[in-house]
């Protein structure tokens, strides 16, 4: 295997900025994967199994710090699973005309990052409103709230099936809104446990269909795996704040490139 130093120093980058920050790393490797050309088929495919793979880890650590609910983690699945085996499904049914899939997946990552990069700079100020509104419903599982949890789930299943984003920033902001009164070491810890049947499935599904380059996805867990260990060490020593605004404005360019 010939190995291409710029993949290691990407997955190295991003597991760096996700082990400090919590920002999602599909939302950072698959633009990256498109700007070193690769098409937005396989960066898709090849960016969930890596997701998969890194939020393995991060699931085992959360659920010895008791961080994650499982029964929220069940709900968001039970949405979330069978949406991503639809959108598979679709995507299969009109996979010949392979340049409309990637027009769809390129207008679909662009609008992602868009409102993945509003989540990411209001995310304080929205946890704020959350909590400030939260009222007595909120204090306890009701099935509305279970209902509407399956929903976030449908349209999070959807969305990273079709552009590997989401699952993190996305999907922490709605449950913000959802459980405000959830601890947010807890929210965080149950979305990342959610994120890894829903990436698995999405990027199996996209391997079947050929989506995957296995040397690629090697050398983004080769440099990302040791980058999210010294991030995750490294935590808090830089300003989260002038990280995370860094981040959502970079994304934002790069999203309304893609769509418009």
């Amino acid at each position: 295997m010939d190995i291409e130093i710029g993949f290691v120093v990407a997955g190295l980058v991003v597991g760096f900025i996700v082990g400090m920050t919590g920002v999602g790393g599909g939302s950072l490797m698959t633009p990256i994967l498109l700007w070193f050309g690769i098409s937005p088929t396989t960066a898709v495919g090849t960016d969930l199994l890596y997701a998969a793979f890194t939020k393995i880890g991060g699931v085992f650590v959360h659920h010895k710090k008791n961080n994650i609910n499982w029964t929220i983690t069940g709900w968001l699945a039970l949405g979330s699973v069978p949406a991503a085996l639809i959108t598979l499904w679709i995507l299969e049914s009109i996979k010949t005309d392979i340049t409309h899939i990637n027009t769809i997946i390129k207008y679909s990552l662009g609008w992602a990052l868009l409102f993945t990069s509003v989540a990411v700079l209001f995310k304080k100020k929205l946890l704020d409103f959350s909590q400030k509104h939260a009222g007595d419903k909120f204090h306890s599982e009701s099935k509305t709230q279970n209902l509407l949890t399956v929903a976030i789930g449908v349209l999070l299943g959807a969305t990273v099936t079709l552009t590997s984003i989401g699952a993190g920033a996305l999907g922490t902001v709605t449950l913000f809104f959802l459980y405000p009164l959830l601890p947010t070491p807890r929210l965080v810890g149950t979305e990342i446990a959610h994120a890894v049947p829903l990436t698995l499935v999405a990027g199996l599904g996209h391997a079947s269909m050929g989506n995957l380059d296995l040397t690629l996805l090697s050398q983004l867990l080769m440099g990302s795996l040791p980058g999210i260990f010294i991030g995750s060490l490294l935590s808090g020593k830089v300003p989260d704040l002038l990280l995370r605004n860094a981040i959502a404005i970079m994304l934002f360019f790069v999203g309304y490139k893609l769509v418009f």
